[in-house]
């Protein structure tokens, strides 16, 4: 007998979605940051067992939307709920409520198993996880509580083997080997954001869009070209930074990250563009892969 399915993750913004993806999965498949709407896009993350393939989606975090960018991530929050064997909700110690009310009706009525995690409990005391539990068990009835840590691996183990459980037989979607369902370019687009999440402030990184326009692999070294898309031409100086020093650093990390998940020495040239606006440009939006309608 052979089980295979989709497991959505959803919850608000910096509950540690994509921690637990890749706990899940063992290999950094999404970016991590401390910043909200680190995720944007809907990513899959495949684990294969001899007689399971779990296909996992890590979404955006759900938030209201402020723009065209942040509407089109929402649309792949939708998405998850549409093909969803098994949902997981994710909230952390002190959250109370879902920042959308409509998700949130959708949760606690859905007609398939909800898996609610309470996440990074490592950072409260057993008075208040008591609390917490009971809150939540309360709001989402319908669900299967778990206390979890996804960074520090603490019940992830039994969460994974409960997935399995639920999972419907079935043949597997995807082959064996694969791991995700993105390029190659995709992922170094990711290392590259990740970065510019973690080293600039304010408005910077979510004006930010990576391109990689070129992906040349060699037996021994892979030659990759990517310009990061800036809304102003003052943004894209504070990217370049004095004498290109910050451009460098990012570029310098990026590639440590991408040689360990490629497994082989990375050539990266990054430049810097300014396209006003197109964060709000519809056509712009489908080239990166958001407006999926």
């Amino acid at each position: 007998m052979h089980k295979a399915g989709f497991v959505n993750i959803i919850g608000n913004p910096n509950v540690g979605k994509s921690t637990l993806m890749n706990a899940f999965i063992g290999e950094k498949l999404s970016i991590i940051t401390s910043k909200a709407q680190t995720t944007r896009h809907r990513i899959l993350g495949i684990v294969n067992g001899d007689d399971f393939q779990v296909v996992l989606s890590d979404t955006p975090g759900i938030i209201k939307p402020a723009y065209e960018l942040q509407t089109s991530m929402m649309d792949f929050v939708k998405s998850a709920f549409e093909d969803a064997d098994v949902l997981i909700y994710m909230v952390e110690i002190g959250e109370k409520e879902l920042k959308d009310e409509a998700f949130f009706k959708k949760i606690t009525n859905s007609k398939i198993p909800v898996l609610l995690l309470l996440n990074k409990i490592d950072n409260s005391n057993q008075e208040q996880l008591e609390a917490q539990a009971e809150l939540w068990q309360q709001k989402v009835p319908n669900a299967e509580f778990y206390p979890i840590s996804a960074l520090k691996g603490f019940n992830v183990q039994n969460v994974f083997n409960r997935i399995i459980e639920l999972l419907p037989e079935s043949p597997p979607f995807y082959p064996k080997d694969q791991l995700t369902d993105k390029p190659e370019r995709f992922f170094v687009n990711e290392a590259i954001r990740e970065k510019i999440l973690m080293h600039y402030k304010k408005e910077i990184p979510y004006a930010v869009e990576v391109d990689t326009e070129e992906f040349f692999e060699e037996e021994n070294i892979i030659r990759m070209r990517s310009v990061i898309m800036v809304e102003r031409e003052t943004q894209k100086g504070i990217i370049i930074g004095h004498k290109g020093s910050a451009l460098k650093r990012v570029g310098v990390e990026a590639r440590k990250d991408l040689e360990k998940f490629f497994g082989k020495q990375v050539h990266l040239e990054l430049y810097v563009k300014v396209n006003k606006n197109w964060r709000s440009d519809q056509r712009q939006l489908k080239r990166f892969g958001y407006n999926q309608k």
